[in-house]
């Protein structure tokens, strides 16, 4: 008899979890490189349709009938999640340390305390002794760190310095303009980009970096630019509307089912008796 009680408050749990990554993508609008997150909520048909080939007694049995009716009453539940890895938009700056990634599934390598970690947060600066790092302070990886072990360093004297599409940097001469190369940044693509957990920081994991190698002609790397948040606040906003009110719709089922069923049938069952 309560079957869509629960059934309600299973609803109003999957919204309230849409809410809690609705927020935090809202909270990330302005986070450079930030990568949108979504919730697949699943339904009966969306289950049928999966699995209808490998449904038990598919005639219309007493059995049958009894399974199917067990999964219309299953409980909206999130089945799957995922993030939207598509570039944001880019914004041109005024700092030569700031590189944005032009393609789709790319990312820079940096060094931190619990290990190589990915990020498409491309705003860069220099620590005092020279290095290369993230506004949080974590070493930004050249290409051939897994034989260095050494990170990216800038002389005094690099007045002058110039990064191309492909990662390599090039720095002055000392009181000249003449060009020589220095590091190359370590631009990963992971083989299965579904592999990556995010961490704080705006920072990826992966689950074995040992293989991890950089892409020698990404072609992708572009100077004096910051790539902003994927996330459409718009859209948001509309998804946020939208659940507030599917929360409402809910408790009003539930309030339904729980009082006014169970008192009308309270008083016809006494009426009877």
């Amino acid at each position: 008899m309560q079957t869509g009680y629960y059934s309600s408050a299973a609803g109003m749990v999957t919204q309230f979890n849409r809410l809690d990554t609705i927020a935090n993508n809202l909270a990330n609008v302005n986070t450079n490189g930030f990568k949108e997150d979504q919730l697949i909520v699943g339904d009966f048909m969306r289950l049928y349709k999966e699995a209808r080939d490998e449904l038990p007694n598919s005639d219309n049995s007493k059995e049958g009938a009894a399974f199917l009716n067990r999964t219309m009453t299953r409980a909206p539940q999130i089945v799957d999640s995922y993030t939207d890895y598509s570039v944001g938009n880019m914004q041109k700056s005024s700092n030569s340390l700031d590189f944005a990634l032009s393609r789709e599934g790319l990312f820079f390598a940096v060094k931190t305390p619990e290990g190589i970690r990915l990020t498409r947060d491309g705003v860069f600066t220099l620590n005092d002794e020279g290095k290369l790092i993230t506004k949080q302070g974590y070493e930004v990886l050249p290409s051939d760190y897994q034989k260095s072990k050494e990170g990216i360093s800038f002389a005094t004297m690099d007045s002058v310095i110039e990064v191309d599409k492909n990662g390599q940097i090039f720095t002055n001469v000392p009181n000249s303009l003449s060009l020589v190369e220095n590091k190359k940044l370590f631009i990963a693509q992971p083989e299965n980009i579904k592999d990556l957990i995010k961490e704080g920081d705006n920072l990826y994991k992966l689950p074995n970096t040992d293989s991890l190698t950089s892409i020698e002609q990404s072609g992708a790397v572009r100077q004096g630019f910051v790539e902003k948040s994927n996330v459409n606040a718009v859209k948001m906003m509309t998804q946020l509307i939208e659940t507030n009110r599917l929360v409402g719709m809910y408790q009003k089922v539930m309030d339904a089912q729980m009082n006014d069923m169970n008192r009308d049938a309270i008083e016809k069952l006494a009426k009877k008796a």
